[in-house]
């Protein structure tokens, strides 16, 4: 009987490190970049939405990446346009859409950097970003210009 315990343990737990693996692969975040233009490489950008956290003069802010449905990579802060003086307004991926973890608003990837206003992420349009057919490079000065809106984040 114990040895059955045993293997139902081992299985539990093989089972819940396969989910956790699975689980962060939906909110990867990348390591902290300080006071720089933020290169994304897009080659790495799928449908699983990419974390990149930038230390801009001791404030920390994060602009995601997904790529679309259609194909194409997207880009915003990862705050929302409503929720970000609450401090908990910023989006974590679950399945196939970001949710607000203020208000809980669901947002569809298609929808990632196509609206601005309303309840969903500050979105990065083309005229504030250099793209190449293989980087995304989002300037230092621009990412400064965002600091006000994560002034009360606190990701977790």
């Amino acid at each position: 009987m114990n040895r059955f315990f045993i293997t139902l343990l081992l299985l539990l737990t093989a089972g819940a490190a396969v989910f956790a693996q699975n689980s962060g692969a939906l909110n990867m975040v990348k390591p902290v970049i300080t006071d720089q233009d933020l290169v994304i490489n897009i080659g790495e950008i799928t449908e699983n939405a990419v974390f990149f956290p930038v230390d801009i003069q001791g404030t920390r802010i994060e602009v995601l990446a997904v790529k679309a449905p259609d194909g194409t990579i997207r880009t915003a802060f990862n705050t929302c346009q409503v929720c970000y003086g609450s401090g908990r307004g910023f989006y974590k991926q679950q399945g196939t859409v970001l949710v607000c973890q203020n208000c809980g608003n669901r947002f569809r990837m298609n929808m990632v950097e196509r609206r601005s206003g309303g309840c969903n992420p500050v979105p990065i349009f083309a005229d504030n970003k250099t793209v190449t057919d293989t980087t995304i490079t989002i300037s230092k000065l621009y990412l400064t210009r965002a600091k006000e809106i994560f002034a009360q984040w606190k990701r977790s």
